[in-house]
């Protein structure tokens, strides 16, 4: 289960019902009932700790409760899952989000858990380091799954001159696929020993933006860690830590032509190794994202964007690295196709999203279907398919590929 501190919540809720029916709103309570199933595709030989032919079956109850009082300036909001997981055999408790919020007419103030997310490009993130469960991405369950919550203070100043947005949050790291539900190559034996420590130091995130006529402009400061641990083979152990990262940003979007272009571009700063000798350690990075999107016909629209990583002390990397270890190309691109068409009055929707690894021949497509029932039941039909090299990026998962269903009831 995970645990944040509630006191701001709980503080705020006394307060809430202290201040009386006159000014405390009575809280408004929703959720929904889901079941979600993906099948793996093809026959493939799985470790015996994998769950191989079923590897993601869950059932998942969702309440959410949000309310507000002191006339609108003190809020809070609550969302927890009760998930089973069939395949894994696991019950638990996720808090998706607890919150408490102050509003004044210069600034907000939130303090709990909660999903922040900046940046201007479709699946692909350059400015947005907060933490993401790439598990719950790959296995197809509703995008709202990929972002996981950061247990945080976010300060959101308004002036006429710009906005400003300063998150300190505690350290989470990404949900990464490990062998319990993924068929991957691993350069370490599953017999070896790990330890992986996570950093004390909090993190602090910082946006500054404002409206350009009709682009909306901003620049990012951050100091954080990678979400990814390092895993370096230390004595015939693995200990792990997740290294310490600078990142300098900037992001424009706004209309051009019947589209909207967007344009990011992001340095990473390595800074637990600044001269890229250290091959369990990502090397500094010089990243760029330019996106077009537009209605091309009734009820649908095509987005296209292209993405580079440009890795810093490319040579050391190519020295040091070792032996058995795919290598990495001093630039690597990426280039995304997103159709969205609708049918039947919007009760039905056809999604397509491919993600093609031009520099490493990879790719991965993720078709989909979604049909309305009703204002309040929902289904969805969709696979996770991985091509290509399986030294790339997507084609290291090429033994993942899977059809999954999803059926939603909300209340």
């Amino acid at each position: 289960m995970d645990t944040i501190n509630c006191r701001p919540l709980l503080l705020g809720l006394l307060a809430g019902l202290a201040w009386g029916p006159a000014a405390a709103q009575i809280p408004e309570i929703h959720g929904f009932l889901q079941a979600h199933a993906a099948a793996r595709l093809g026959g493939v030989n799985c470790a015996p700790e994998t769950a191989c032919d079923l590897p993601f079956n869950e059932q998942r109850l969702q309440l959410k409760a949000q309310g507000s009082g002191l006339q609108g300036a003190l809020g809070y909001a609550a969302k927890l899952d009760l998930l089973h997981d069939a395949a894994l055999e696991d019950l638990e408790l996720d808090v998706r989000e607890l919150y408490t919020d102050y509003n004044a007419e210069h600034f907000t103030l939130r303090a709990g858990r909660q999903i922040v997310t900046w940046g201007v490009g479709d699946l692909l993130f350059i400015n947005d380091t907060f933490p993401k469960d790439w598990v719950a991405f790959y296995s197809g369950l509703p995008l709202e799954y990929l972002k996981l919550g950061s247990d945080a203070l976010n300060l959101n100043l308004f002036s006429p001159l710009a906005d400003m947005e300063v998150v300190l949050a505690r350290f989470r790291e990404d949900e990464l696929p490990s062998s319990r539900q993924f068929v991957m190559d691993s350069p370490f034996s599953p017999s070896l020993p790990q330890s992986i420590d996570e950093p004390g130091d909090p993190e602090i995130s910082v946006r500054i933006s404002r409206y350009l006529d009709n682009w909306d402009g901003a620049i990012y400061l951050s100091r954080t860690h990678y979400h990814a641990p390092a895993l370096p083979l230390d004595g015939g152990k693995v200990r792990g830590d997740f290294p310490r990262l600078n990142s300098y940003g900037a992001s424009l979007s706004g209309p051009l032509g019947k589209g909207v272009l967007s344009l990011e571009t992001g340095y990473y700063d390595s800074r637990d190794d600044p001269d890229g000798t250290d091959p369990s350690i990502e090397n500094s990075q010089l990243r760029l994202l330019v996106g077009y999107s537009r209605q091309v016909a009734e009820d649908t629209t095509l987005g296209m964007q292209g993405v580079g990583e440009w890795m810093g002390d490319h040579d050391a990397y190519e020295r040091t690295l070792p032996a058995g270890f795919p290598q990495r190309d001093r630039l690597r691109t990426v280039a995304t196709l997103h159709l969205t068409q609708y049918y039947l009055h919007q009760t039905l929707k056809f999604n397509v999203f491919a993600f093609w690894g031009l520099s490493e021949g990879d790719g991965y497509v993720i078709p989909s279907v979604r049909y309305a029932f009703s204002d309040a039941l929902w289904g969805e039909l969709g696979a996770n398919l991985f091509v290509g090299d399986r030294n790339g990026q997507f084609g290291a998962l090429g033994d993942n590929d899977n059809i999954y269903l999803t059926l939603r009831y909300a209340f």
